[in-house]
């Protein structure tokens, strides 16, 4: 049953999706119904490959899904709950602390939760630089206006 989640995920995603667009405002000028098309067609596609795939996995339901198993050996369950927490700090941290210094902290933590700590050297250099590249690219550079 693992394998219908997002098959079902996306069933839901797709209807809130096409009830969100039929909710966009009509047009005031030319067709009136002019923006709803692009986006209707989107949602109704995504709503039709989302059945098919539903019904492609309900026919393999009972069969048990390898790729899960092997997602959930080893470091893998540790690596992606660490990257959660990680993005959750990274964004708590981001307006308070500012993009920099919350970026370093982030990049950091998430090289050493992946490379660990014999690379400590490489992992702060590379969050350091990395950051401070990125924030005088935008910040200097591109004059984008950063917390």
């Amino acid at each position: 049953m693992v394998r219908l989640f997002t098959p079902l995920f996306l069933n839901i995603l797709s209807i809130v999706y096409l009830i969100l667009v039929s909710q966009v405002p009509e047009s005031r000028t030319g067709n009136p119904n002019g923006p709803i098309y692009f986006p209707m067609a989107i949602g109704i596609f995504m709503l039709l490959c989302s059945i098919v795939y539903f019904i492609q996995e309900w026919k393999h339901r009972k069969e048990e899904v390898a790729e899960f198993k092997k997602l959930m050996a080893g470091r893998t369950p540790f690596l992606i709950g660490s990257t959660i927490v990680l993005i959750l700090i990274y964004s708590f941290l981001f307006e308070r602390i500012g993009f920099l210094y919350s970026t370093i902290l982030f990049l950091g933590g998430l090289l050493f939760t992946v490379n660990g700590k014999k690379h400590w050297l490489q992992n702060i250099l590379i969050a350091v630089i990395f950051s401070f590249i990125s924030w005088y690219s935008f910040a200097e550079l591109l004059q984008v206006s950063l917390p």
